[in-house]
């Protein structure tokens, strides 16, 4: 039965209609919460996490791809293991992306902690984070039908903020990647070229993931939410690249990148005749106007 089909066939019969695309377990447990397996999970990576904040260069990036992929795998197996849909058809890949993300996001952030005592709590709110994004995964992965508008505002949130984590996190890990550090009255120093391809192209593919598992939540085939990733990443990719060229300082930046996603969210989870609606037109002008303006506020007292 080619995809197509499978689709039609879940419409017709009412069953969800998720995104074709699984990938196979070996094996089930019943539980509906992650299984023991994700604190083994959250343990293991908050400790790289922590490891990774000594090092420096070429080996922070080796480590987040590193971290990347074992968190993938990994949060492939804890998924897997849940009792529900993913046990009989495997696990979408949308839910193996927002705790992969979450973990290299902080492994880059917590860079701008000072090593000694503080790391520990910072250590303590990363592993919360990939321990609740896990959970998010896992609650969507033991429903038996589509999620329910409480699932989605969770996973709306939980992206919202992993996506200004893992913003931070790329900032931290680019040299000069953010503004504004320079000594008091002094001019913020340009990114050389190279430096700022490389701030794009890091903030494109966190986008693209995120985005991938925000338009599984209404894509009914892989191709749409392939494209739909795409769209996040070439945004969030030129707005990064335009926000560090005019120096906007610390972390308004990557704030302004996580607002941005929820913009360029909201506007692919709209439909046409709500688009055209004068009230949601107006949401979105004035959120954009409050980030244009705390943008040039911050300008202004670069200035």
């Amino acid at each position: 039965m080619t995809t197509s089909s499978r689709i039609q066939a879940l419409r017709t019969t009412g069953a969800p209609a998720r995104l074709a695309r699984h990938v196979p377990t070996s094996r089930q447990r019943a539980t509906g919460s992650a299984p023991g397996g994700g604190r083994d999970l959250v343990i293991a990576a908050t400790t790289v996490v922590g490891m990774a904040a000594v090092l420096t260069g070429p080996l922070v990036w080796a480590a987040a791809i590193l971290l990347l992929a074992a968190m993938i795998l990994g949060t492939l197996q804890v998924i897997g293991e849940i009792d529900g849909p993913a046990g009989e058809r495997g696990v979408p890949i949308e839910t193996l992306f927002l705790p992969a993300v979450a973990a290299i996001g902080c492994l880059g952030a917590i860079r701008l902690v000072p090593l000694g005592v503080a790391i520990l709590p910072a250590l303590l709110l990363t592993g919360v984070l990939i321990d609740r994004t896990l959970s998010v995964e896992a609650r969507i992965a033991a429903a038996a039908d589509d999620p329910a508008a409480d699932d989605r505002s969770r996973v709306l949130v939980a992206m919202l903020v992993v996506a200004l984590v893992a913003f931070t996190g790329v900032a931290a890990i680019v040299p000069g990647g953010i503004a504004g550090l320079e000594p008091a009255g002094a001019p913020i120093t340009p990114l050389p070229l190279s430096d700022l391809v490389l701030l794009a192209v890091a903030d494109a593919v966190i986008a693209g993931l995120l985005g991938y598992r925000a338009a599984a939540l209404r894509a009914t085939s892989v191709r749409e939410a392939l494209w739909a990733a795409l769209t996040y990443g070439v945004a969030i990719a030129v707005g990064a690249a335009a926000i560090r060229a005019m120096g906007i300082p610390r972390l308004v930046g990557p704030a302004l990148l996580m607002l941005l996603f929820y913009l360029w969210d909201s506007l692919h989870a709209t439909s046409p005749t709500r688009r055209r609606d004068p009230r949601w037109i107006w949401e979105m002008v004035v959120l954009a106007g409050l980030g244009a303006l705390v943008a040039f506020w911050n300008l202004r007292l670069v200035g």
